[in-house]
This record gives structure tokens, C-alpha cells and sequence, in this order.
């Protein structure tokens, strides 16, 4: 009897949670954002069954559920499944906005307090990660420490954004560089410390790997 309840509860707010995040609708729309995306993307049904950033995608919105109804071990052992799958690890308590494009997906890790926008774009090996020592760890439950990406966000290969920074829209972090405060909108981040290296123009399109290719940037004085 009990077992039942708790399996009609959690049907139940399982298809509000699909409800309320327009999961269904959304689908297509994320599929086709990838296709307009990556030149590679031949069709909908490719992506569907060979892509790892999709896949991890859908293991991570079943995980946060979990996450979201506090049942955390469901939510881990989901989203561990997935990273074995796909080699991308993505904590159940990070918030995904629509859209996300984990391109090649390898190495790529998004931690607990990581809260991403729309139509983001990242690259393989990339990592949003925390910064404060793991000795204090009981007093950083439920604290803010990974990135905000806001809406249209590019994130280069080998990319670092660390601790509760926010990066703002169409910001491009270039491949490698390393992000340790907050990116204002339009910016284009490179570098070992990461530096301001230009502006996005708000008619620009999606360039891949957060450069521009035609090298049209400007310098910092």
C-alpha cells in the first residue's frame, strides 16, 4: 500500500514537472537549436541516439526531478549512470535552462549550484566548478558556489568557470581560459587569467568555441 502511494505520488509530480518545465513542447525546439548549431547534425533522430550532450540532457532532467523530491540517492545513481554513458557529469541540483548544447561532451563537469540560461553552448573538458576549500564543506551546503550563465553563453573546450561568478548573455569564454569573476554581456574572455579581449555585436551570429574566426576582436588597453 505504501509502495503504491509513493509511486502514484511520484508519477504524479513527475508529469507536473514535465508540465511545468514544457519538457514535451520543448523538445523539438532543442534539437533543432543543435542543428542550427553544429554543421555536423545531419538529422533529429541522429542526435536522439548518438550525441552524449543529448543524452545527458535527458538523464539530467529525469536526475533533478529526483533532486527537486529529495530523493537524493535516486538522483546521484541516475546521474552517475549518465556520466558513465556519456562521460559528462552533470550534479542532479544543477538548474538547465532550454536549449543546452553539450557539444563532443567529454570531460565536461557542471557542479551542484551551477545555474545555466537558454540556447548555452559548451565545449568538451569544459568545467564549472567551485573554488572553496572541500575541508568546510558543512558550511557550504546550500551555498551559491558554482556559475551563472546567463542566456546565449559560449563556452570554449577546456574552459574553467570557477566559484559563484556570473557570466552574462552572449558572453563567448574562449577555449582553455580560465574565469574566476564575473563576465559582463557581450564580452570575449581568453586567457590564464581570463581577460576582455572584445565585444560581441548584438546582430552577431553563433561562432563555435567562444572566438570569433575572423580574429575581430579588441584588445584591452
Amino acid at each position: 500500500m505504501t509502495l503504491n502511494y509513493l509511486i502514484n505520488a511520484l508519477t504524479i509530480r513527475f508529469y507536473a514537472y514535465i508540465k511545468g518545465n514544457n519538457l514535451k513542447s520543448n523538445m523539438s525546439e532543442f534539437l533543432q537549436s543543435i542543428i542550427d548549431r553544429d554543421p555536423a547534425a545531419k538529422s533529429k533522430l541522429s542526435l536522439i541516439l548518438t550525441y552524449p550532450g543529448v543524452k545527458a540532457i535527458f538523464f539530467h532532467r529525469i536526475a533533478n526531478f529526483f533532486s527537486v523530491a529529495k530523493f537524493d540517492l535516486i538522483a546521484r545513481i541516475i546521474s552517475q549512470f549518465s556520466r558513465f554513458m556519456t562521460g559528462i557529469e552533470i550534479h542532479p541540483g544543477a538548474k538547465i535552462g532550454k536549449n543546452l548544447f553539450i557539444d563532443h561532451g567529454m570531460g565536461v563537469v557542471i557542479g551542484e549550484t551551477s545555474d545555466i540560461g537558454d540556447n548555452v553552448t559548451i565545449y568538451h573538458m569544459a568545467t564549472l566548478g567551485g573554488i572553496a576549500p572541500s575541508i568546510d564543506s558543512d558550511n557550504q551546503r546550500d551555498v551559491k558556489r558554482h556559475p551563472t550563465l546567463k542566456d546565449n553563453v559560449v563556452v570554449g573546450s577546456g574552459a574553467q568557470i570557477l566559484g559563484p561568478v556570473v557570466i552574462g548573455k552572449n558572453a563567448k569564454v574562449g577555449a582553455n581560459a580560465v574565469v574566476t569573476k564575473d563576465v559582463e554581456e557581450n564580452a570575449v574572455m581568453v586567457g590564464i587569467p581570463a581577460k576582455n579581449v572584445g565585444q560581441i555585436s548584438k546582430d552577431e551570429k553563433f561562432t563555435p568555441y567562444g572566438v570569433d574566426p575572423s580574429g575581430n576582436t579588441k584588445e584591452d588597453k
